[in-house]
């Protein structure tokens, strides 16, 4: 197996120079020019090796390896330098460093230093680690990253940035971080930016004082203020509107907040849990979310994965959906052949777990007897036949709006055009489901007509 090497250096010719030599040694290799960058990949995934420069601009090398060795003790460093001192090498092996390399540096002694490197070092393993609630299903190696991820944000009270696409399970991810917390038996307040209209979206989150002459303030708090001391989990939150970002920035910086209509600083001790399914990169390049409001999010980067990439784990969640959905709606017991476990494992699943729980509540309900075969998961899955030919085509973009689409228009027609049993049934706001019903041009009354 091929192994993949990370570098981290502000120097571009010194990326391009070592990415020629490695990748002609069949390494895969990922440069990065400074520390924000390297541990936003490490959030995601395990390289084989990592080579940090010392000073990356003016980050310092050494603390971007105590960084690196707190995701993954055990990730081997080779440290790079145009000053290297005695007091630094020792420095940078006590913190965990295999080697230390000078610049100018040698192709030969490069290679033979990450080979010496590679062979010493293990196959990694995640630590042993215990949560303290756990209610993310799952065995796969991906899930057991964001476990351990989740684990480790738990210890602190540092700001988590959850990414990932719809159905992934992101808010349940903020919750466990919680739940694992010293803040666990304190407030735990959702609040999706997506879900509020834009003119009370203010008062809903920082609060209102209404000030009427010679009568007593009236005050109603937010949703801020109501998970004092505890966790704010901001779903969506790149659509939060400009104006309210930088107010959450400031809030951020400086741990005090003022209600609408108020005049005073209301001290503020809570810790932020944020998530969207935006391409934040595209957000901040096209000026819909500040830069500097996502670096304040993201101390800990963290990415739930596809269902698509984790299908191993596909089995235990049909197990645990269909039981759950049986039991639910008082049904008899069903159970799923090989065939029709094959058809859903092998399904692309873009809407993820939320999908494949919708499916087998579907399938659970309408399919008579105690057997759910093969030809009954290919009727269930029917509706998204469109998605999946426009994925296999390589249409991503256009595929998921179609599923999206799909689901929603076979979510309403289960409900009976009833929009609020919809948007009950899709875990979204009432609000936030007319949104998507326009930019997906669905119609509720040709539907009813229909």
């Amino acid at each position: 197996m091929q192994k993949n090497i990370y570098i981290l250096d502000d120097e571009k010719e010194i990326r391009k120079s070592l990415r020629v030599i490695l990748e002609d040694e069949d390494y895969i290799v990922e440069d990065f020019a400074n520390g924000k960058s390297l541990l936003k990949a490490l959030a995601k995934e395990r390289p084989s090796l990592v080579l940090l420069d010392v000073w990356v601009d003016k980050e310092d090398g050494l603390t971007i390896l105590d960084e690196c060795k707190k995701l993954y003790p055990g990730l081997p460093i080779v440290m790079i330098s145009g000053h290297g001192t005695i007091e630094l090498a020792v420095s940078a092996t006590k913190k965990g460093a295999v080697d230390f390399l000078e610049k100018p540096l040698s192709i030969e002694k490069v290679i033979q230093t990450i080979e010496s490197a590679l062979a010493k070092t293990k196959d990694y393993e995640i630590p042993e680690f215990q949560l303290e609630v756990d209610e993310i299903l799952g065995e796969s190696l991906s899930i057991k990253r964001v476990k351990f991820a989740i684990y480790q944000a738990a210890q602190t009270n540092a700001r988590v940035f959850i990414s990932g696409e719809n159905g992934t399970g992101k808010e349940l991810a903020a919750r466990s971080i919680h739940q694992n917390s010293k803040r666990k038996n304190e407030p735990y307040i959702e609040f999706n930016c997506a879900s509020v209209l834009e003119e009370t979206l203010e008062q809903e989150l920082f609060g209102v004082e209404i000030r009427e002459a010679q009568t007593k303030n009236e005050i109603k708090i937010g949703k801020w203020e109501s998970a004092q001391n505890g966790t704010l989990f901001l779903d969506e939150v790149c659509d939060l509107p400009l104006s309210i970002q930088s107010k959450v920035l400031k809030i951020i910086l400086e741990h005090k907040l003022e209600r609408v209509g108020g005049n005073d600083s209301v001290p503020v001790d809570v810790r932020i849990i944020a998530a969207t399914n935006s391409n934040v990169e595209d957000a901040i390049r096209e000026g819909r979310f500040r830069e500097d409001l996502y670096y304040a999010l993201s101390v800990i980067p963290l990415e739930m994965p596809p269902l698509r990439d984790r299908n191993q784990d596909i089995p235990l969640l049909v197990e645990f959906y269909l039981k759950k959905s049986i039991s639910e709606n008082q049904l008899s017991p069903k159970t799923i052949d090989r065939e029709g476990l094959d058809a859903l494992t092998s399904h692309f699943w873009p809407g993820n777990v939320r999908e494949l729980k919708n499916i087998l509540e579907r399938l659970s309900i309408l399919v008579p007897g105690e057997t759910i075969r093969v030809k009954d998961v290919k009727e269930a899955l029917h509706g998204f036949k469109k998605a999946n030919e426009m994925v296999a085509r390589g249409d991503l973009k256009h595929a998921k709006e179609e599923f999206e689409r799909q689901y929603i228009i076979k979510t309403l027609q289960i409900c009976e055009g009833n929009v609020t049993r919809t948007s009950k049934a899709l875990g979204i706001e009432r609000t936030h489901l007319y949104r998507k019903l326009r930019s997906l041009n669905i119609s509720v009354e040709q539907l009813n007509e229909g």
